[in-house]
């Protein structure tokens, strides 16, 4: 099984999955730290069941929002269940050639899906090309350490890596991003953001 078979089987279930709710606890916090511009056009990359853009849609009435996915039962899930059309849509795609034009985005953000990209410095210069200039980008993902550079568990096909801080700045500054600060949202998980 890959990971794309693996969010296909959990889609149906996996907004009521405790890690889910842990995930909705981590975006309500993560919206304190929230700063986007008049009209933003907003990028969720690996964004599940839209949850999160469908917050962000909530809290910013003006934004546009596109959730990208690998896995299409849980873009169908999140075509489904937002309550924000046509402001939001939802399209599949990997994090590691995006579809987009550079500079397109105001925002970009990444919760919960870091983890699993096999190649994390392609995703980060993916995230840098398409960001406009002063662009920013959340990432929020589980971290583990202050010093070691990053974790694999192989708990998940592929397994899945946690990054420490300074493994979030070695890589963002290889992509051409700047760290604004590390931010803990609740327990071990870790809120970056970049700016471009």
């Amino acid at each position: 099984m890959n990971k794309k078979q693996l969010f296909d089987r959990w889609a149906a279930s996996y907004d009521w999955l405790f890690p889910s709710v842990m995930y909705q606890a981590a975006h309500k916090r993560l919206l304190e730290y929230v700063d986007l511009p008049p009209q933003p056009r907003v990028l969720d990359i690996g964004c599940g069941t839209g949850r999160l853009l469908d917050r962000l849609a909530t809290e910013f009435p003006d934004l546009q929002g596109t959730g990208l996915d690998l896995s299409p039962e849980m873009l169908r899930i999140a075509r489904r269940s937002h309550h924000h059309h046509p402001r939001l849509i939802f399209r599949s795609g990997n994090a590691e050639n995006l579809p987009f034009a550079d500079g397109q985005f105001d925002a970009i953000f990444s919760s919960f899906s870091f983890l699993h990209y096999p190649d994390p410095e392609r995703v980060c210069q993916e995230v840098s090309r398409v960001l406009q200039v002063q662009g920013r980008f959340y990432l929020v993902d589980m971290t583990f350490s202050q010093t070691a550079e990053t974790q694999h568990l192989p708990i998940s096909p592929g397994g899945i890596r946690l990054y420490s801080p300074p493994a979030r700045d070695r890589l963002g500054k290889q992509a051409g991003l700047s760290c604004l600060g590390h931010y803990h949202l609740l327990g071990l998980v870790l809120l970056t953001v970049f700016v471009s």
